[in-house]
């Protein structure tokens, strides 16, 4: 009965400890995106991990694809450039 409790004990630990894992770090988003496709199996791909429109060139046409801007991460600069909204202060 020592053992199945002990045992039981153990099993609860490893559980907990591993509920506590840190999450998946997010994707992170740069200006440039190669798009691929049209391959003979009919599918396409998307890759936006350059940070210059030459480095994304570069790899477009070893793939046969094309360069285009990253709506996204156009999308995040802007919302990084807002300003913080202020709060009334109570004097």
């Amino acid at each position: 009965m020592r053992k199945l409790n002990a045992a039981f004990a153990a099993a609860v630990a490893i559980a907990a400890m591993s509920s506590f894992a840190p999450p998946a770090a997010a994707a992170i988003e740069y200006p440039w995106c190669v798009e691929f496709g049209g391959g003979e199996d009919g599918g396409s791909g998307r890759n936006c991990g350059f940070v210059s429109y030459e480095q994304c060139m570069l790899t477009a046409r070893g793939m046969g694809g094309s360069c285009a801007q990253n709506l996204f991460y156009l999308d995040q600069v802007a919302k990084q450039r807002q300003s913080p909204r202020k709060r009334p202060r109570n004097d």
